[in-house]
């Protein structure tokens, strides 16, 4: 888990790097895509639930506002 924590941030920085990234729908459609896939290759969420693809979204989301 530690390992798909890790890629997941650093999509998450190489996809929210612009300001407005939270406001343009072409840069959150691009790190959707690029979670579901990064989350496929380890196998995770075992059970496919859309669900869950959201509250990770979210929490990348809050990451990225809080961080500065």
């Amino acid at each position: 888990m530690m390992e798909l924590a890790k890629a997941v941030k650093t999509l998450v920085d190489g996809q929210a790097k612009f300001p407005d990234w939270n406001k343009r729908d072409d840069i959150k459609s691009a790190l959707k895509v690029g979670l579901i896939l990064l989350l496929d290759e380890f196998g995770y969420p075992p059970v496919e639930r859309d669900e869950v693809y959201v509250e990770i979204f979210e929490q990348a989301e809050n990451f990225k506002k809080n961080q500065q």
